[in-house]
């Protein structure tokens, strides 16, 4: 770790792809934050898809508003692997400030996309994730969740879709997000929703766990 520490942010990106180091350099690189956004942002175009990968869940935590449109672009990435850190990562408030959580109006598009076309069932999981937080502020959100709890091929997406369809555990214990409501109430909703969201992480976490799903 002491050689990490006297590392620059670039090479310890570029560590990222690595797996005996990229663990460490993911420590690193988070401890020195947001002046390691920069070389984390450069990333995201970084060849090797576990290098971008990296980068999604580093701005899982570090993302700004000046870097927020780069991660979105990351939900259209080639490798499945990026399309899931990247969905998760937009999906997660639990890891950034609510003045960094997007809304509806440069996320929900891609998550509808993902969740009705992307041929990887982990990424249309963390979709359903994402389009699940406006599902009852946005008519498109709460359709696509149903008809994904209805026809998606796979069972591990039609349970994760139907959590957040209207009706589902965690609708129902989601306030909506008010698209009129001054920032205060905004952010008191996203704190309320966060708190909702973790109460129910375990048992949800249990229940995939018995049925022998892997997405959680």
């Amino acid at each position: 770790m002491l050689g990490f520490v006297r590392t620059d942010s670039a090479a310890l990106v570029s560590c990222l792809g690595d797996p005996q180091r990229s663990a460490m350099a993911h420590r690193e690189l988070l401890r020195r934050g947001e002046h390691a956004v920069s070389a984390i942002r450069a990333g995201l175009h970084d060849g090797n898809p576990a290098v971008r990968e990296g980068c999604c869940r580093l701005l899982d935590h570090l993302v700004d508003t000046d870097s927020m449109g780069e991660l979105v672009a990351m939900a259209d990435d080639p490798d499945a692997r990026v399309r899931i850190a990247a969905f998760h990562a937009l999906a997660c408030d639990r890891c950034k400030g609510d003045t960094c959580a997007p809304g509806p109006d440069r996320v929900l598009e891609p998550a509808l996309q993902h969740l009705a076309t992307d041929p990887d069932p982990h990424v249309r999981a963390r979709a359903a994730e994402l389009v699940g937080k406006f599902a009852r502020s946005d008519a498109r959100a709460a359709a696509a969740l149903k008809e994904s709890r209805t026809n998606d091929p796979s069972p591990a997406v039609r349970k994760k879709a139907g959590w957040y369809a209207p009706g589902g555990p965690i609708y129902e214990r989601t306030p909506p997000l008010r698209a009129d409501s001054g920032n205060g109430s905004a952010h008191s909703s996203r704190r309320a929703a966060k708190a909702a969201s973790a109460q129910s992480a375990g048992n949800r976490r249990g229940a995939a766990a018995r049925s022998g799903d892997v997405i959680t």
